[in-house]
């Protein structure tokens, strides 16, 4: 693919945004650019009754011309420049027309990159990235509220442009983002990593998108692998495969497994801060409220990355003991007649819906299952069985899922058929739920055959919550 464009100046320039989004990238570049004088052409294959919040978006800053419902070809090989969405497979034969056609190719987040003046940190994993990357924002609000001057920006894959704030960043904020694996990819071809680079953890994911997950783990992999010494680099140490990548930066670890290297470990109670100047514990326990220990791990991931630049003691407890979780992460909605109804709409991997299952002592009526990424799903299905009480099973995976559910041989899951609409999955299992139990929605799935979007699923989620309390 051709690499990032090297001009500087876009007035006047014919630039192509394929893929308007949902989460803000496409919107961000559309602002971006015309408020910068270009001549900005919008192409979405989904049609506008698809896109009507993007669309009212970009009121105050219209693009030149808008087509949906398909691409057009002469609009790719005409361009000088392309901003392509991250999830547009690199394969995609409009990419390739402009690419023949010797039209440069970028994306929202090379965009930024190429603009931000700031030190960033920055945050993947296959699981827990957005979690962590909030608790780091958190923490480091904190840190520059004792700092006149200094900001700090969070934006990314977590669902924020800041493209088009940009040019009010300035060289001693701090920027905080959450890179996709999809935005790595982008990143790595103009050889990019941030100063600071946090991995979560890695299991196959995507890879309806990726070819292969040796593809998958290289594009994650990209995180570190432009670093210098200069740089610091926070693995999970607990993450058998992570814990050996290589890197280049100044190397922090965290989790349970203390082997006295640098870094952040939990030791049942408090967490034990290792640097080259010493150790530090925090009751880090009695300082994070949420529920489950990987809240505790995204907790010990974003204090090592913040205090490899600077953040304090005061900063991070105030801002872990006040930390909220995020919309549609183990959100806690409301209890109607005695059951607790939580949603977990942002687990869209197998295994966030497994860390889901260990966070709740009471008994689960869980919600599972969406669009099929062509993961492995036995290790989820076996959680299931072992672990909820009973599950309603929806979308392209529910008959995938059930088989290996009835199949495990612990089962003692009430297991439902198929369901045909999210509101018949949610009535069931309601209706196989008592008082005292948790109604989880947590999918493991993807939601884009019965939804726009994991956002759109919680929020109808929440909307049928509040519906039934109401009756």
């Amino acid at each position: 693919m051709n690499s990032d464009h090297d001009f500087d100046d876009y007035r006047n320039r014919r630039i192509l945004v394929m893929g308007l989004g949902s989460f803000g990238g496409g919107i961000g570049a559309v602002k971006f650019l015309v408020e910068r004088g270009a001549i900005v052409t919008v192409t979405d294959l989904r049609p506008a009754d698809k896109l009507t919040e993007s669309l009212a978006e970009l009121r105050e800053t219209p693009p030149d011309r808008v087509v949906l419902g398909g691409h057009n070809e002469t609009d790719f090989r005409n361009a000088d420049l392309v901003v392509v969405n991250p999830a547009v497979k690199r394969d995609c034969p409009f990419l390739n027309v402009a690419i023949q056609a010797g039209v440069p190719i970028t994306s929202e987040m090379n965009l930024f990159w190429k603009w931000n003046p700031a030190k960033l940190i920055a945050v993947t994993g296959s699981n827990g990235k957005s979690t962590t990357t909030a608790m780091i924002h958190s923490i480091m609000k904190q840190l520059v509220q004792q700092q006149p001057g200094r900001n700090a920006w969070l934006g990314g894959n977590i669902g924020t442009s800041l493209l088009p704030l940009v040019d009010q960043i300035q060289s001693e904020d701090i920027v905080v983002l959450e890179l996709s694996s999809f935005q790595l990819c982008d990143l790595d071809r103009i050889q990019i990593s941030p100063h600071v680079a946090v991995v979560t953890n890695f299991a196959a994911n995507h890879l309806d998108w990726h070819p292969n997950l040796d593809h998958y783990r290289s594009a994650k992999q990209a995180i570190l692998r432009w670093q210098t010494a200069a740089d610091f680099a926070v693995l999970n140490d607990d993450d058998d495969e992570v814990s050996r990548w290589p890197v280049k930066g100044q190397r922090l670890g965290f989790g349970w497994e203390d082997q006295g290297q640098n870094g952040v470990f939990f030791d049942g109670r408090d967490a034990i801060l290792r640097s080259r100047t010493g150790e530090q514990s925090w009751p880090l326990r009695d300082w994070l409220k949420l529920p489950g220990r990987h809240n505790l791990a995204n907790a010990l991931a974003a204090i090592a990355a913040t205090t490899s630049v600077g953040a304090d003691a005061a900063s991070i407890q105030t801002a872990i003991e006040n930390y909220q979780p995020l919309p549609h992460r183990l959100q806690f909605i409301r209890e109607v007649s005695g059951r607790r109804f939580y949603n977990d709409s942002l687990a869209t991997t197998p295994e966030s819906t497994q860390v889901a299952l260990d966070a709740f002592a009471a008994p689960i009526v869980l919600l599972a299952g969406g669009y099929d990424k062509h993961v492995d799903l036995s290790q989820m299905a076996e959680s299931i069985a072992h672990r909820a009480k009973a599950v309603s099973l929806m979308g392209q995976t529910a008959s995938m899922l059930r088989e290996l559910i009835v199949s495990n041989e612990m089962n003692r899951c009430e297991t439902s058929a198929p369901q045909v609409s999210f509101a018949a999955a949610f009535r069931w299992a309601v209706d196989h739920s008592a008082p005292g139990d948790v109604i989880l929605l947590s999918p493991g799935c993807a939601s884009y055959d019965w939804f726009r979007n994991f956002a759109d699923r919680g929020s109808q989620f929440i909307e049928l919550v509040d519906a039934l309390s109401n009756q």
